[in-house]
C-alpha cells in the first residue's frame, strides 16, 4: 500500500491547479481508498485519537451546524450539506497516511511540482492570451491563494532538504513559482497571508539553524518585496489602486471598485450581524437584507450582484450567528493548535515533526489571511484544498511522532 498511497499524496497538490478537477478527484480517491480497508484504517488512527479528536470535532461541528440549518430553516436546501460533508470526509487522507506510512517527500515533491507547473499555465494566460486577471481553471483569487499556499509549503519543505545543495534547489524553485503565480493572478488578499507567514517564520527563527534554509527564506521574501519596484508585475499599480479606492470610499464617493465594494459589503454585514446576532440568516436571506439596506440608502447598491460578503469571519457570523462564527474559528483554530503542539514538541528543526507541523501552521495562517478580504471557504475547491492539506500534514506529524517514539524506545533498551 505504501507506494500507492504515496503516489496519491503526490497527485493531490500536483493536480490542484493545472487540472479542472484534480482537487475533487483526490478527495474522492482518498475516501474510496479508506472504504476499501475501513477496519485497518480505524485501527491505525485509534492510538492517535486523543491528539486528533478536537480537530475532528471541529469539522464535525461545522457539518452538524449545516445539518441543523437544513432541518430548521425551510428556505435551506440539502445542497448546503455538500461542502461540510466533503470537508469532514477529507480526514480520510489523514487515516491513509497513518495506515500506509508513505514518505512525506511524496507530498513535498507534489507541492513543488504543482507550484512549478502552475506558473507557466497562468503566465500563458496573462502574457499570451492577455487576460488581465488570469485564474486557470479557478477564479483568479482562489488560484492566487492556492498558488501562494504551495509556495509557502515549498519553503517549509526546504527544511527536510537542508543537507543537500542539489535537492534544496527544488523547494526554492517551488517557492518562487508559487509567489510568482500569485503575483500574476493579481490577488492582493494573499499579501496579508505573506505577512502572517513572515511572522511565523520569525517566531521559529531560533529553531531554523540551517544556513541554507535561512538564506532561502530571506531571499524569497526579499524577491517578493522587490516586485513592488518592477512595473511589469503590476504590484505598484494594485497597491496604488487600493489606496485610492479606500480614500474615495472614506470621502463618501462611489464604492464601485474592488476595495470599495468590500467596504460596503462589510458595512452591511455589521448591520445584519447586529440585528441577528445569535443564529444569523441563511446566505439567500443575507443577500435579501443587503438589498433592503441598499433600497433604504444605508449602503450603496454596488453590493447587489455579489453572492457573499468577501470576509470569512463576517460571512460565518452573518449566516450562522455565534454558532457560525464558532464553527469557522474551530476549523482554523483546532488544526493550528495541533500543529503548534507538534512543532513545539521537538524543539528543533531536526525533530521529525517540525517540518510538517510548520507547513500545517502556514496553511492555516494563510487561509485566515485569505479570509480577511475573501470568503475562501465559499469555493468548494478552495475548501477541499485546505482540509486535504491539513489532513495530510496531520497524518505526517503523527507518523513522525511514532517513528520518534520507536527510536527513543530502542535507545532506552
Amino acid at each position: 500500500m505504501q507506494p500507492w498511497i504515496g503516489f496519491l499524496v503526490f497527485l493531490f497538490p500536483f493536480l490542484s491547479l493545472i487540472t479542472p478537477s484534480g482537487i475533487g478527484f483526490s478527495s474522492l480517491v482518498f475516501v474510496l481508498a479508506v472504504l476499501c480497508v475501513p477496519r485497518r484504517a480505524w485501527a491505525a488512527i485509534r492510538p492517535h485519537w486523543v491528539e486528533v479528536r478536537w480537530v475532528v470535532a471541529a469539522f464535525a461541528f461545522y457539518f452538524l451546524l449545516a445539518l441543523a440549518c437544513v432541518l430548521l430553516r425551510p428556505e435551506a436546501s440539502w445542497g448546503y450539506l455538500d461542502k461540510p460533508s466533503r470537508m469532514f470526509l477529507g480526514f480520510s487522507a489523514m487515516m491513509l497516511v497513518v495506515l500506509g506510512r508513505p514518505s512525506r517527500t511524496s507530498l513535498w515533491w507534489g507541492v513543488i511540482a504543482g507550484a512549478i507547473a502552475a506558473l507557466p499555465f497562468i503566465a500563458y494566460q496573462k502574457l499570451v492570451l492577455e487576460i488581465y486577471r488570469p485564474g486557470g481553471w479557478l477564479n483568479p483569487i482562489t488560484f492566487g491563494d492556492i498558488s501562494l499556499c504551495l509556495g509557502l509549503v515549498s519553503l517549509a519543505a526546504a527544511i527536510d532538504f537542508r543537507h543537500s545543495t542539489r535537492k534544496a534547489i527544488l523547494p526554492a524553485l517551488g517557492a518562487l513559482a508559487g509567489l510568482a503565480a500569485t503575483l500574476l493572478s493579481g490577488t492582493r488578499g494573499g499579501w496579508i497571508a505573506l505577512v502572517l507567514a513572515a511572522i511565523l517564520f520569525l517566531t521559529y527563527a531560533r529553531l531554523l539553524r540551517s544556513r541554507r534554509v535561512r538564506l532561502l527564506l530571506i531571499g524569497s521574501f526579499a524577491l517578493f518585496a522587490s516586485t513592488f519596484f518592477i512595473p511589469a508585475f503590476g504590484v505598484q499599480e494594485r497597491v496604488g489602486q487600493g489606496v485610492h479606492d479606500v480614500q474615495t470610499w472614506l470621502d463618501g464617493g462611489s464604492a464601485l471598485s474592488n476595495v470599495g465594494i468590500r467596504l460596503e459589503l462589510w458595512k452591511g454585514a455589521r448591520t445584519i450581524i447586529a440585528e441577528h446576532p445569535m443564529f444569523g440568516l441563511d446566505p439567500l436571506s443575507v443577500r435579501a437584507e443587503l438589498r433592503k439596506l441598499a433600497e433604504q440608502g444605508r449602503i450603496q447598491d454596488v453590493v447587489l450582484p455579489f453572492e457573499h460578503l468577501h470576509n470569512d469571519l463576517l460571512q460565518a457570523q452573518a449566516s450562522g450567528g455565534i454558532f457560525g462564527l464558532l464553527a469557522y474559528l474551530g476549523i482554523l483554530g483546532a488544526p493550528f493548535a495541533f500543529f503548534a503542539r507538534a512543532a513545539g514538541r521537538g524543539g528543533s528543526q531536526s525533530s521529525p515533526q517540525f517540518t510538517p507541523a510548520l507547513a500545517g501552521m502556514l496553511v492555516v495562517l494563510s487561509y485566515f489571511g485569505f479570509g480577511l478580504t475573501e470568503v475562501i471557504f465559499w469555493s468548494l475547491k478552495g475548501s477541499m484544498f485546505y482540509v486535504l492539506m491539513v489532513a495530510l500534514l496531520m497524518g505526517f506529524c503523527l507518523t513522525a511522532k511514532e517513528m520518534e517514539n520507536i527510536v527513543e524506545n530502542k535507545r532506552g533498551q
